[in-house]
């Protein structure tokens, strides 16, 4: 069984890299990025639209980054109280 589940797993990664590589085949013309201060940049559609991709996942990382710290902080912080909790006290008792 999961064997199968890899190989539909591979399968459906070739399916999108083959439905992105036809979109970037299809829309291959150049367009004209027109930023502030008279810059212009020509390339691709397609480098374009990965471009801004690329740019919003990387703002998304960015944007949830200090939430992720705090979560892991937390947690660390609650797994040392229950390790602490735990621990066995060492006494000088014989058990019987």
């Amino acid at each position: 069984m999961k064997k199968i589940t890899r190989y539909l797993g591979l399968a459906a990664k070739l399916l999108v890299f083959l439905l992105v590589l036809g979109f970037a085949l299809k829309n291959s013309h150049s367009v004209t990025f027109n930023s502030y201060l008279d810059y212009v940049w020509q390339a691709p559609l397609i480098v374009m639209l990965g471009l801004a991709f690329v740019l919003g996942a990387l703002t998304g990382v960015l944007a949830l980054l200090p939430t992720q710290i705090r979560m892991r902080r937390e947690l660390a912080r609650k797994q040392r109280a229950v390790d602490s909790d735990t621990t066995i006290a060492q006494t000088d008792f014989p058990v019987v």
